[in-house]
């Protein structure tokens, strides 16, 4: 249960791309690293990556899940208590062991996993495709990259080859079997993420990795899909 989250450094604001858990304090944690206005850009809504939401005041998320943030919609327990046996098979089965938890360690003294709940937060930005994220000094074009979540969102630097892709593409399991995943809108979703010029991809989990290693992870889907 955790994401990478990416501080991009702006002349007129700062970017925060997805904000983690949301089990300890993130403005605490990197407050040596915001000094000016922080805009979180959120790729989708599930808790590991929208956590930490709340503790911001300017959010943007796509249109397609802005109700399930302000409703905590994807709130999941932390206590391996609330899983059945059933339901931990069907993660093992998805790429996902959580039999033996789902933290690595308690955030804080007090924490208590059993009554944590993710909190809701209302989206003071609507994005969508064809959007513009402005730093002052770079301009990220919002990508809608649905299949994984209806909403998932990656922001494109076209001048750098860069694309922070979520979870839209990452270099571990992808999810394609959760409720609102979508496998013929991914495939649709991983052919146009074949055609980006992409230089690096800054992703949702897992190590950054460059163009060849991107067409790798694409193929490697559309083949297992019977899609290529």
């Amino acid at each position: 249960m955790r994401c990478n989250i990416w501080h991009v450094r702006g002349r007129d604001q700062d970017i925060l791309i997805d904000t983690g858990l949301g089990v300890g304090s993130l403005s605490t944690a990197a407050k040596d690293l915001f000094d000016k206005s922080i805009l979180v850009v959120l790729t989708h809504t599930h808790m590991d990556h929208v956590g930490g939401a709340y503790e911001f005041d300017h959010c943007c998320v796509h249109r397609e899940e802005a109700n399930a943030m302000a409703t905590a919609e994807h709130h999941l327990p932390l206590s391996l208590d609330a899983y059945s046996d059933d339901d931990k098979a069907w993660f093992t089965s998805i790429g996902y062991d959580i039999s033996g938890g789902l933290l690595t360690a308690i955030p804080h003294a007090g924490f208590d996993p059993e009554i944590h709940q993710m909190e809701a937060v209302e989206a003071t930005r609507i994005i969508d495709e064809g959007d513009i994220i402005d730093t002052g000094d770079r301009a990220f074009e919002v990508l809608h990259l649905p299949g994984h979540s209806p909403g998932s969102v990656a922001l494109w630097d076209a001048k750098t080859g860069t694309l922070f892709s979520g979870d839209a593409i990452y270099d571990g399991s992808l999810l394609d079997q959760i409720p609102g995943s979508d496998i013929p809108i991914y495939i649709k979703t991983m052919k146009r993420l074949r055609e980006l010029p992409v230089e690096i991809v800054h992703a949702g989990h897992e190590p950054s990795f460059g163009r060849d290693r991107l067409v790798e992870l694409v193929d490697g889907y559309l083949t297992e899909k019977d899609a290529l």
